[in-house]
């Protein structure tokens, strides 16, 4: 062992994962973590800058009084160096991650990022859509955790929806239809990820496909809300059949 390094940091860099579920490892070693030490981590993550002892305790065990939830807070912090040293640095009497933990949200929102900018993007570097369809934590309920997986639920649909115009534009057309799926089935009533889908399909040739996939969209539009799909995306067919799509039955 390297002297003065804790055992798991010889072990790999800590990976973080908070999206389909919490996991946590050290190379590809899976490191338990008690369920306090869970909730820290993934708050530290979710923030990114630094956080007050006094804000991280008041937030994590919010139906204590301010004594009761220091006294959780400093015992989640002594319990985590047994099983899960190098995590937690405390700059200046706060608590953050330290910079050499790897997380899954952060790298998603790099590369939600990346794909948000005009610059090129080496194929090898496109997120794969398999991994961009997993909720924030999805088995908790926790208050503080909810307007991060909204926020990041909205940024995993972006996410995709561009990574289908990326595809489609070097003409992968495959590729752009994996990832126009994925956002169809993160988010089935999302129509601006079922007009990436005719699009991809037109860009295919395949009309049949296209006017397929629109009236499943209107028949679930129809059905779960009572509305009908905007004259944007009926826009996308008129030209293939040579008169405007109604809202109806698109056979016609």
């Amino acid at each position: 062992m390297t002297a003065g390094i804790p055992p798991a940091c010889t072990s790999g860099p800590a990976r973080l994962g908070l999206l389909g579920g919490f996991s946590l490892r050290a190379g590809a070693r899976p490191l338990p973590t008690p369920p306090a030490g869970q909730r820290l981590l993934a708050y530290l993550a979710v923030q990114h800058d630094p956080v007050s002892r006094a804000k991280a305790a008041h937030t994590l065990w919010p139906d204590t009084d301010d004594t009761r939830a220091a006294a959780c807070l400093r015992s989640a912090l002594w319990r985590l160096p047994l099983t899960v040293p190098c995590l937690v640095e405390h700059p200046a009497g706060a608590l953050a991650l330290t910079a050499g933990v790897q997380v899954d949200t952060h790298e998603l929102e790099r590369q939600a990022a990346a794909l948000a900018s005009p610059d090129p993007i080496d194929p090898p570097e496109l997120p794969a859509p398999r991994a961009l369809c997993h909720d924030l934590l999805p088995d908790w309920s926790d208050d503080w955790l909810l307007a991060h997986r909204e926020w990041l639920r909205q940024l995993r649909l972006r996410t995709l929806e561009r990574l289908c115009v990326r595809h489609r534009e070097a003409g992968a057309l495959d590729a752009a239809l994996e990832a126009a799926m994925a956002a169809v089935a993160c988010e089935p009533l999302r129509e601006s990820a079922h007009r990436l889908v005719v699009t991809v399909h037109l860009a295919d040739g395949n009309v049949s496909e296209a006017l397929r996939q629109y009236e499943l969209y209107r028949l679930l539009l129809r059905d779960e809300l009572g509305l009908t799909p905007t004259p944007t995306f009926r826009r996308l067919l008129a030209h293939v059949l040579g008169r405007p799509v109604d809202t109806g039955d698109t056979s016609r």
